[in-house]
């Protein structure tokens, strides 16, 4: 199968390429990620997908990062995941203060979860851009609950200060959408785009 470049670092989404069995390279795309104004969460996410995946096209073009002679046969993938309480969005903390606010806002209390996904085809020229909506409920939690899981520092650099596929799940009740998009990648979604865009799963 031809290999991916995917334009994050997220451990997470490695992972769900490597259970796809993708081969992969990372080249993070490292753009300022601050929303552009009058978007809507939706917007904001697919945006932000977009234009991690365009950084590191625009990286590949200038001789930027390793791509040898193949630069635009290149499949380029970026995806963003945002989590929105009340119609706001709720970023990465930055510090376990944020952390902790943050927990206890969601805490008892359903938010969504919003996964973008951007795959460039460089035989093509032309840049797919996808989003998945997901509705999370969380448990309610006690000032000890919320202190035992930051003291497991889980919640560091993750949007919504939980991780779905780690301890954050014991605070869940239920989801509604897919559980991988709430994790960072629409499994499905993300195959039926590869598919739509004419790349060859076992070629």
């Amino acid at each position: 199968m031809e290999s991916i470049i995917l334009a994050s670092a997220s451990p997470r989404r490695q992972d769900f390429f490597r259970l796809l069995g993708l081969p992969f390279t990372c080249i993070p795309a490292e753009i300022d990620e601050t929303p552009l104004p009058g978007l809507t969460p939706r917007q904001v996410a697919e945006d932000l997908a977009r234009r991690k995946t365009q950084a590191v096209v625009e990286k590949l073009e200038k001789g930027g990062a390793p791509c040898g002679d193949v630069v635009m046969r290149q499949w380029v993938f970026g995806a963003d995941t945002i989590v929105v309480l009340d119609g706001e969005l709720i970023g990465k903390p930055a510090d376990r203060n944020a952390a902790e606010n943050m927990l206890k806002r969601l805490a008892g209390r359903r938010h969504e979860v919003i996964t973008a996904m951007a795959l460039y085809n460089g035989r093509r020229g032309s840049m797919d851009c996808r989003s998945v909506s997901c509705e999370v409920a969380f448990a309610p939690l006690s000032d000890a609950e919320i202190a035992w899981y930051l003291d497991t520092g889980e919640w560091e650099g993750v949007a919504g200060s939980y991780r779905l596929q780690g301890l954050g799940a014991c605070f869940i009740t239920s989801i509604n959408g897919s559980p991988s998009a709430v994790a960072g990648l629409s499994l499905h979604d993300f195959y039926v785009m590869l598919k739509d865009n004419g790349y060859r799963f076992g070629a």
